[in-house]
């Protein structure tokens, strides 16, 4: 899941926490609608610690890629698909010859 689906879901979530949470403890609309804001910043503010802590847990270092040795693998299996279709495509175009001279042989 990314980050920011992440935090966008807490927010929701905490929304509607406070939404519910308003309702059990307000007596007038402003006092619900202060809930719900203190209650959706907090969830907010906590969603986006709890992302910085997991990518500050991750210890992603960049990589250099292997470009040339891919490459090269590639071109490898490349060639050895395209000996394995020609000998197939022998084969098949051959096949037909074998079969009638089988059938000659018999009778």
């Amino acid at each position: 899941m990314r980050g920011s689906n992440f935090v966008s879901f807490l927010t929701v979530l905490g929304f509607f926490i406070g939404i519910v949470f308003g309702i059990l403890q307000s007596n007038s609309a402003e006092s619900f609608l202060g809930y719900v804001i203190l209650i959706v910043l907090f969830f907010y503010l906590f969603a986006h610690l709890c992302v910085g802590f997991f990518f500050q847990s991750l210890g992603v270092k960049a990589q250099i890629f292997p470009k040339n040795a891919h490459e090269h693998n590639l071109d490898f299996f490349v060639r050895e698909i395209n000996k394995r279709e020609q000998f197939i495509d022998a084969f098949y175009t051959h096949k037909s010859e074998l079969l009638e001279d089988q059938g000659r042989g018999r009778g």
